[in-house]
């Protein structure tokens, strides 16, 4: 056994999966080692036969390759994965993780569990704690609050792991609101939010993307509008489309993804094409790109990026663009309006009228060019100011003392 404390992590995704949480749960991981924990992180996988358990060191996953996005992480040894194959359905898997923990506690002596992400990494995490005696924490990163509490929801298993983990994190103050009054008491949950990497997510001069824009065909006078992520109904597809199809009115428009489009709404594109075809062929998707540095590049080729959430916790693909210097216009779901201030940092529209998202977009395509600047400005300096690794780290050191006991305010404890 390590004669350092050792912290289980448990997440559904882990790098390189894609999308907000994979890249949470990695950033979140590294950040405990720097506070002196060694970092066992089990993720569920479907890229193995299910039952089946690698184990590694992930020293050659990219931000590592890219300077500061890893942080100065000396001692690779200090971060362990476990990928574990996904079986049929998740009760089967859950099963059996129980088995692989038990093993892998037997070896190692994890000191406390982490899940990232209430269901099912936060379940699992709890009941393996409860089993072995020792403290856990459940971190929620967005809607999965939403998802459990409402129909057809697991209202049941969302209370029994909020009242049975030893203390509970959030990505937004919006979050732990939701939490405590869900829990009909004040348990004072700490606010963890995601962080960006200024040297990565920079604002650079336009002329040095014309190379990029060209290869993605893009013309020189076309607006950009951006989003990034995984382009979905929750992140606002429709009214993405729709703003798309209005923005057309100020001048050619076209729609950057920075990532990819989920599957399942593949048929709403195909009927947008069927009824807009050649604004259709203004829809470019970049597909996943492995490297920040490379996200950060697209981001510079966006006049504007969309956010339109109809639920959400504090997306990554926020602070991003707001770090490259871009002007966001998003709803106001969830933790969002905690980075941008409406007019001064970026634009949001209540997520009950995003079919005003056209209107918006074309309002900030016209705005006078000190304007845009400002908003620019204001919007990275905030980030900056309130988004950084120090922050993270200050609350990260108190989600530790309290699952070491050493500070008040946390949920109920282990029995």
């Amino acid at each position: 056994m390590s004669d350092k404390p050792v912290l289980l992590m448990i997440v559904e995704r882990f790098p390189p999966d894609i999308g907000g949480v994979a890249r949470s749960s990695f950033r979140t991981a590294v950040a405990l080692t720097h506070l002196g924990w060694d970092v066992h992180v089990l993720a569920w996988t479907k890229s193995l036969s299910p039952g089946v358990l690698e184990s590694s060191h992930p020293e050659q996953y990219p931000p590592f390759q890219e300077g500061s996005d890893s942080g100065s992480y000396a001692d690779m040894n200090r971060l362990t994965l476990h990928r574990l194959g996904l079986f049929s359905n998740m009760d089967l898997s859950m099963q059996h993780t129980s088995n692989v923990l038990e093993w892998l506690h037997k070896s190692t002596g994890y000191a406390a569990t982490w899940g990232h992400y209430v269901y099912p990494a936060g379940y699992m995490a709890v009941v393996f704690a409860e089993t072995a005696g020792i403290p856990s924490t459940v971190s929620a990163r967005g809607n999965d609050i939403d998802r459990l509490m409402f129909p057809p929801g697991d209202f049941a298993r969302l209370m029994w792991t909020l009242q049975r983990t030893t203390t509970v994190s959030c990505v937004s103050k919006e979050l732990a609101g939701k939490i405590e009054m869900l829990l009909g008491e004040r348990i004072d949950p700490l606010v963890v939010s995601n962080v960006v990497d200024p040297e990565i997510f920079l604002p650079e001069g336009s002329g040095t993307q014309l190379a990029l824009r060209e290869s993605l065909g893009i013309g020189r006078d076309e607006h950009v509008l951006g989003f990034c992520g995984e382009l979905r109904h929750k992140k606002g597809l429709p009214f993405i489309l729709a703003a798309l199809r209005e923005s057309q009115r100020v001048g050619p428009t076209c729609l950057l993804v920075i990532g990819a489009v989920r599957p399942r709404e593949q048929a709403q594109l195909a009927t947008f094409a069927v009824e807009f075809p050649e604004i259709a062929k203004r829809i470019v998707v970049t597909g996943h790109l492995e490297r920040q540095s490379e996200v950060a590049r697209h981001f510079q080729l966006c006049d504007v990026v969309l956010q339109p959430s109809l639920w959400d916790g504090l997306p990554n693909a926020v602070l991003e663009a707001m770090a490259c210097g871009k002007i966001v216009v998003a709803s106001d779901a969830g933790g969002i309006p905690e980075a941008i201030v409406h007019g001064k940092t970026g634009f949001l529209i209540p997520k009950a009228l995003l079919n005003n998202l056209g209107k918006a977009v074309q309002d900030v395509l016209c705005m006078p060019s000190a304007q845009r600047s400002s908003i620019e400005t204001a919007a990275r300096d905030h980030v900056l100011t309130h988004f950084n690794r120090q922050q993270e780290a200050l609350q990260l050191s108190r989600l530790l003392k309290r699952l070491s006991g050493g500070e008040q305010g946390q949920a109920k404890s282990v029995s």
